[in-house]
């Protein structure tokens, strides 16, 4: 029975060992049959069509990192070459002084003017002390502070025109520019004052809101602090001060304040500022002046092609120094004066890299001057019953004229091309809306970097042209 038994599990094993088998070729043979079924095509976009929505391109974007480098060493290699080494740190102390080589005269004017920067400041607090303490009618003392607030503006020409002092382009530029920082400074200054008075004298607190407002302490970080502070109590010489020397363009009465400095981050500003400035001067001596000065030839000819040519080979270093010249500044040397001055609002630029028209652009790349814009002018001319497109033309046309000051007043003559420039921003903000809304937000994008890329240093080659004809006649 026992030799039974094993016989029979035996013939089992071997029957189900053979069913398995079968099931194995049965299952393979159906595999097979329904791969040469399957369809191996259906419907599909290819990859770089934008309905295929596929967006993993990073192998793309090193391809294009790697391309931009090569290029860029090629294009160094090949200056190096054709003017040797014009990098000179010590060309810049001289031109930023003042110095007078020719005379061997120890003058130094734009020193002398951004020394005196610090008188028009204190000239506006005491007269804002005497209108608080009734000393002055609202009325004298607001055209007092007109009038002080022009002079400063005006202070830079009035020194070109009616002194014996040479200045050079460097000098004059950095004076020029402080000066406007300052005059922006003021304004807002004064106007906030005379909205607390206002706001203080009518007992509303529609106006205070602009000038007392502190941010939420339930919405700040632990590290914002904040003291309260109320008008005329702000009327000292060491918040003045601290308002010129606080990255921003906006005065308030009560700023939001970080309660330490972080070190590391302080250590990394300082490292960046003083590296990108020694890159910025060496790009330009390097790579920007001799690129301009070769396009003054057929700027003069009016040879059209090589004119499209060297506007192509300046647009390069153009924008490599426009772009390091955002990040020192909005970046670096901004966020290295808030975090010395504990001034917590780092909001210096939104991401106008991803703008997708001008207004876009415009309104996010330059957020402290954006925001005294609207503040001071856009704001002020609306509620006086202008239109939204009136006021933001006179934005506009406020900015296109400090833009020209900024250019006609160091190179000692006046030409229309920046201001022309600003103004045509409007129309052209019009026409990168049309690209958005017709061919989407990628064209309209495009245009936002062409504009960057080719409108600089056309109106850098339109300067020069003058200012050779003008300063370097044989």
């Amino acid at each position: 029975m026992g030799a039974k038994r094993e016989d029979n599990s035996l013939r089992y094993r071997r029957a189900q060992s053979v069913t398995t088998a079968e099931d194995i070729t049965e299952k393979e043979n159906k595999a097979r049959r329904l791969q040469y079924d399957k369809p191996c095509h259906r419907p599909r976009d290819s990859l770089f069509s934008w309905s295929s929505q596929f967006t993993n391109f990073t192998g793309l974007v090193n391809w294009g990192f790697l391309m931009l480098t090569i290029s860029g060493l090629r294009l160094c290699l090949e200056n190096f070459l054709k003017y040797g080494i014009r990098v000179n740190p010590f060309e810049w102390i001289i031109v930023l002084t003042g110095y007078n080589d020719e005379n061997y005269k120890h003058e130094y004017p734009s020193i002398i003017l951004l020394c005196f920067s610090g008188v028009p400041p204190v000239v506006c607090l005491l007269i804002e002390k005497a209108i608080a303490a009734e000393l002055f009618s609202d009325k004298l003392g607001e055209s007092l502070q007109i009038i002080t607030i022009l002079l400063e503006i005006s202070l830079p020409v009035i020194a070109l025109h009616l002194t014996n002092q040479e200045f050079n382009i460097v000098g004059i530029s950095t004076v020029c520019m402080v000066y406007l920082i300052l005059f922006l400074k003021l304004w807002s200054y004064c106007q906030t004052n005379h909205w607390c008075r206002a706001a203080k004298s009518k007992q509303s607190n529609s106006l205070r809101r602009q000038s007392l407002s502190v941010p939420n302490c339930k919405d700040v970080d632990d590290e914002v602090v904040t003291g309260i502070v109320q008008y005329p109590d702000n009327l000292k010489l060491g918040d003045l001060f601290y308002f010129l020397l606080a990255p921003t363009l906006c005065y308030e009465l009560n700023f939001p304040r970080t309660n330490r400095i972080r070190k590391r981050f302080l250590i990394k500003r300082i490292v960046e500022v003083i590296f990108g400035m020694n890159l910025v001067m060496a790009l330009f001596q390097q790579w920007m002046i001799p690129a301009v000065t070769n396009a003054l030839d057929p700027f003069s000819q009016m040879d059209y092609i090589r004119i499209t040519e060297r506007l192509l080979k300046l647009a390069i270093p153009n924008h490599l120094l426009w772009l390091c010249f955002f990040y020192l500044t909005f970046h670096s040397f901004l966020n290295l004066m808030g975090e010395l001055l504990h001034f917590a609002d780092r909001n210096f630029y939104g991401d106008w890299w991803n703008a997708r028209n001008i207004s876009v652009f415009w309104s996010s790349w330059n957020m402290p001057v954006h925001i005294w814009a609207v503040r001071h002018v856009y704001v002020p001319v609306s509620s006086m019953g202008y239109s939204k497109g009136v006021s933001a033309i006179m934005v506009f046309f406020i900015s296109a004229f400090f833009h020209e000051y900024l250019v006609s007043v160091p190179l000692q003559m006046f030409r229309v091309w920046a201001f022309l420039g600003m103004m045509a921003q409007p129309p052209l903000a019009v026409i990168s809306k049309v690209f958005e809304w017709r061919l989407g937000a990628r064209w309209g994008n495009m245009v936002v970097w062409s504009s960057l890329i080719l409108g600089q240093p056309l109106a850098i080659m339109m300067y020069y042209h003058d200012y050779a004809l003008a300063h370097m006649k044989p």
